[in-house]
Order: structure tokens, then C-alpha cells, then sequence
């Protein structure tokens, strides 16, 4: 693994952040009818995607909760994370704040699952249990302009035996009478991960509140995004094109990151909207531990690719401060000797209360 790629991918911080930079604009935030915070549940699995088999990013969840529209003049946590929310490079204070809190925990497995010794040129077996805190504004430009999305959240956790990857999936698999995977005792190390992730998204305000076909609107949502951290280093650009009914009402449905991700909250109005959505992203890769191996010592790891991207489609339905939608993902080869692309489904349910 060429170390200074981890070196390289810091200096897209000011970069990034730069192109990411707000634009002035003084419009009063829009409260939210429905106020208490969303709670958010993703499970990702390979089988999602009517496949057969387990291989690679083979599940993960992820249960989220979002707080409301921060008010900056009470004395409370919310205050506190509206102070830390000034460190986002793209902060405006015309903006509604909101800050979140999840865990989650990711497992990955080489192709053949049935084989219990190490397979050289295939990912190795790996767990991700962490848990996050996130920073997130919306500054809306309503009735034109254009919303932006900004999102700063740290992941802290454990990777390895300690992360749970073996119990999980092989008891699941006991449950459902599968046979398990023999490979874990070749599973990466315990170590500590640390993930911070940085994300701005564009909506045109405009076209989403224009229908096109009767009550039916389309808009598309640029991103740019990056990590850095033991557990992924990359930069990341993509869009999401979104067809439907009210679609002002989010920014699209969560995900597991790497991802295209969304929102952890919808704003709350009382008619039904939905959406059909397709979208892309491409990452530059200069570290990831599930496929180099540790960053601290030596283990497990493959040739990894340098470039990957992510195509994904699917459909969301939203009422009142709910939403649920089901998105398919297709990954394209992450290292050298991986023979086709990885496909998988995610489901999400998002409460407000």
C-alpha cells in the first residue's frame, strides 16, 4: 500500500471545501410542523439484490436519530452542537441546524464463504461496528434558488473480531438453517477506526417546485463528498435524478458510506409525495482497510482499484415527517481479480415524532 496516498487524499479537504463554498443567501428557516427528531433504520444485504450468494459488502445496518431544527437561543445539547456546527467549512447562519446520532455495523466476506482457509486474491473477511455523530445544515432559498445540504459526520469504532462480523452473520445464518461461513478466523485484526466524512448537496429549488406532468416535478442532486480516516480515505462526486410528487420534502433516502446518501429526516407536510430515483457516484480511492488490509501492521489485503463507482436506482414514498424506499445499488470491481460487480439492496425506514 503506497502510504502517501493517505497524505494526498488530506489536501482535498480545502479543496473540496472550497468548491463546496455557500452562497449568500438571507431567506428566515422554515419550521418544521412535526418536531422531536427521525429516526432512521438501513439494512443493506447482497441477497436484497436477489442474489444467491453471500460476497463482499455483505450486510449492514445502520439505526440513525436526527434532532429538529436546532434553536441556537436555548440552553442545551442543541446549542452546543449549533457552536460545533460553526467548524462547517460552508456554515450559514441563515440555515437550519440539526445534528444526529447512530451506530451501525458492517460485515465483509471473500466470494467462497464455504472455504475456512485464507483466500489470497479474494477481499478478506471483516467486521465495522462503530457509532457516529453528525453535523447537518439545510439553507433553503425558497421559493427559487438553490437548497444545499451539508452534512459533517465522525464515525468511531472497532474493526476486526471485536466488531461482532462472525457472531452476527453465522447465528443469522443458524436461524435460517444456512450453512455458515467457515473463513472468520482469517478475518482482519482488532483496531481502532475512525471515519470523518464530509458532504454538500445541491437542490434546485426551482424545478422540484415546478411540475412538469400535472402535480409531477423532476429535479437532480449534485454532491460532492470525502473521507478521511484508518477505516476509508477517498473523494467522491455523483447526482441523483429524482422523478415524483413533492419532492421538496427531502433530499433522498439515507444510506450506508461509502453511498449515495440522503436525508435522515423528512420535512413534514401532510400530503403524500414519492419519487423514482437513479443516480451515480464515483470515488478516488487512495486507502480503504477492508481491501489493503490494516493500517498499523500487517494482514489481510488485495490489489485495490483506484477508481470505483456506484450506480444505483430505485423509489421512495414519503407522508407527513415519514418515509420508506428501497434502493439497488450496482458497485463496480473493487480490486484486481474480482470478476464481476458487486450488487445489493437497501431498505429504509425513516420516523418522525
Amino acid at each position: 500500500m503506497n502510504r502517501s496516498r493517505v497524505t494526498l487524499a488530506l489536501a482535498l479537504w480545502a479543496g473540496l471545501s472550497t468548491a463546496a463554498a455557500a452562497q449568500a443567501g438571507d431567506p428566515a428557516p422554515v419550521p418544521n410542523r412535526w418536531t422531536g427528531g427521525s429516526i432512521s433504520l438501513i439494512t443493506e444485504n447482497d441477497k436484497w439484490a436477489f442474489r444467491g450468494e453471500d460476497r463482499h459488502y455483505t450486510n449492514g445496518v445502520r439505526l440513525s436519530w436526527v434532532s429538529d431544527i436546532v434553536d441556537p437561543t436555548q440552553t442545551s445539547f442543541g446549542s452546543f452542537a449549533y457552536r460545533l456546527g460553526q467548524l462547517l467549512p460552508t456554515f450559514n447562519t441563515a440555515g437550519e441546524f440539526r445534528y444526529g446520532f447512530s451506530v451501525g455495523q458492517n460485515m465483509y466476506t471473500p466470494g467462497n464463504v464455504r472455504r475456512a482457509t485464507r483466500i489470497p486474491d479474494d477481499r478478506p473477511y471483516a467486521g465495522w461496528l462503530y457509532g457516529g455523530f453528525a453535523l447537518i445544515q439545510e439553507t433553503r432559498r425558497a421559493p427559487v434558488g438553490v437548497d444545499t445540504l451539508d452534512t459533517l459526520e465522525i464515525n468511531l469504532g472497532i474493526i476486526g473480531p471485536g466488531a461482532g462480523g462472525r457472531v452476527v452473520q453465522n447465528r443469522w445464518h443458524n436461524l435460517l438453517a444456512v450453512e455458515e461461513a467457515r473463513g472468520w478466523s482469517n478475518q482482519l485484526s482488532n483496531e481502532p477506526g475512525l471515519a470523518i466524512y464530509y458532504e454538500r448537496k445541491w437542490r434546485d429549488g426551482i424545478n422540484q417546485r415546478t411540475p412538469v406532468i400535472g402535480e409531477l416535478a423532476v429535479d437532480m442532486i449534485p454532491h460532492v463528498a470525502f473521507s478521511l480516516g484508518n477505516v476509508a480515505t477517498y473523494a467522491a462526486a455523483g447526482g441523483t435524478l429524482r422523478f415524483g410528487q413533492n419532492l421538496d420534502g427531502d433530499f433522498g433516502p439515507p444510506r450506508i458510506r461509502p453511498a449515495l446518501a440522503g436525508s435522515g429526516y423528512v420535512r413534514g407536510r401532510d400530503e403524500v409525495g414519492w419519487y423514482l430515483f437513479a443516480g451515480a457516484e464515483g470515488r478516488a480511492v487512495a486507502y480503504d482497510v477492508f481491501l489493503d488490509g490494516p493500517l498499523f501492521r500487517d494482514g489481510n489485503g488485495v490489489d485495490r482499484r483506484p477508481f470505483i463507482v456506484d450506480v444505483q436506482a430505485g423509489a421512495a414514498l414519503t407522508w407527513r415527517s415519514m418515509r420508506v424506499a428501497y434502493t439497488y445499488v450496482v458497485r463496480t470491481r473493487e480490486f484486481d481479480g474480482q470478476r464481476v460487480p458487486d450488487r445489493f439492496g437497501a431498505f429504509s425506514l425513516t420516523v418522525g415524532f
